[in-house]
């Protein structure tokens, strides 16, 4: 744990990843199973039915690749896509795995039973406007209130989708976060504006940016505690 922790633009974290993705390198497997690992670590003390909530970028990928490996700690997985694009691939791992597609208006029409939710809406690839819209708010828009008052923990991918990266501005249709697990460097946004009242503890995924990021000024610097964790090589 440390502290004086620096954080960086959205634009910076995609700088410092691209040399690394034109080597070949599968951050998006990577960051997912460092994912899955806090996933089981939380239903390893609570557990219960899981719902992800998969947007069409890469934080979707992230969180359906990480559901294909915890879906065997769960009672159950149900999946929700907020869009119909998807990361096909890591889709179909999960439904392998054994989780299910539900259907959006399902999960609004009912009480979640759900006892962890994964926010894997929207990324720092939204950053020229992250609110949500459509399926994804209206998902966000009932869930909250049981994630507010503790009822469902929440484990947001990368940041809380509808949390601007850079500014850490957000409207009320943000999912707060128990955990998030963010990828490569602490982005901005978790350490300013609404972020520290939406992020909650902050999980550092190690993916290798630090020569690339040491060339960058940091956005900010602040005193929030950060845990790091590097992903755990499985055969």
């Amino acid at each position: 744990m440390t502290q004086g922790t620096v954080a960086y633009t959205a634009d910076a974290i995609r700088a410092a990843e691209a040399p690394l993705i034109a080597e070949g390198r599968p951050l998006m497997r990577e960051a997912a199973r460092a994912l899955a690992d806090v996933v089981e670590e939380e239903l390893a003390q609570t557990p219960g039915p899981v719902l992800v909530l998969a947007g069409s970028g890469d934080n979707g990928g992230d969180a359906l690749f990480a559901a294909a490996e915890f879906v065997r700690r769960a009672t159950r997985v149900d999946i929700v896509l907020t869009r119909d694009r998807v990361h096909r691939e890591a889709l179909d791992a999960a439904v392998a795995a054994g989780a299910r597609i539900r259907d959006a208006s399902n999960v609004c029409a009912a009480d979640s039973d759900h006892t962890l939710v994964v926010d894997g809406i929207l990324g720092i690839g939204a950053s020229a406007d992250p609110r949500l819209r459509g399926t994804a708010r209206a998902v966000v828009e009932v869930l909250r209130p049981a994630a507010d008052d503790g009822r469902t923990r929440v484990i947001a991918v990368d940041v809380p989708s509808g949390l601007h990266p850079d500014t850490g501005e957000a409207d009320a249709a943000v999912l707060p976060a128990t955990i998030t697990v963010t990828f490569g460097a602490v982005k901005a946004g978790l350490l300013r504006g609404h972020g520290p009242e939406l992020a909650g503890r902050i999980v550092l995924v190690d993916l290798g940016l630090e020569p690339q990021l040491r060339r960058v000024r940091p956005a900010i610097t602040a005193s929030v505690p950060v845990v790091r964790r590097t992903p755990i090589q499985r055969a």
